[in-house]
């Protein structure tokens, strides 16, 4: 079964579309915002930042971690620990196992997210010129951990 639109009901269906897509990523944006404000209030009031960047756990893995820090006196609302674990797996998410996971979890977390690390997709060149850059900009990475890094960044993360 098949039908035409017309040019009218085209331009509403495109229009209905967009406003939901739109709908979609505010409701998204306010949930990040949402989980970035608990995390703010509830996480660091005990500890800084630095533990989370380098724990990268899957959603059980910080739902762990969460209930693990309210039964130590976290202050988090049970409606706010689905939203919580999310932007924490959002932002702070598992990375695959290898060599250079733990140089990548210590040296490119001082500056970046894990979900910005892993949403950069190059190649072996593109790694190697990236890292170059971010080594120009201040990046500790020793010559020995540098090819190791690569490798680990070319192979988990390329185009």
């Amino acid at each position: 079964m098949s039908f035409r639109l017309g040019r009218i009901g085209s331009v509403a269906f495109v229009t209905m579309l967009t406003v939901a897509a739109a709908f979609a990523a505010a409701q998204d944006a306010s949930q990040t915002n949402k989980g970035e404000q608990i995390m703010n209030s509830s996480c660091l009031a005990c500890h800084d930042l630095r533990p989370i960047q380098v724990t990268a756990l899957d959603a059980e893995g910080w739902k762990d971690v969460v209930g693990a820090m309210i039964d130590r006196g976290a202050q988090v609302n049970d409606p706010d620990v689905p939203v919580l674990v999310d932007y924490l797996t959002r932002l702070y998410g598992p990375l695959p196992d290898g060599a250079g996971k733990k140089i990548l979890l210590n040296t490119c977390t001082v500056c970046h997210d894990l979900s910005r690390v892993k949403r950069t997709m190059h190649d072996a060149e593109g790694w190697r010129d990236l890292l170059g850059a971010m080594i120009n900009e201040g990046a500790m990475l020793s010559e020995q951990d540098f090819p190791v890094l690569l490798t680990y960044l070319a192979r988990n993360f390329k185009p």
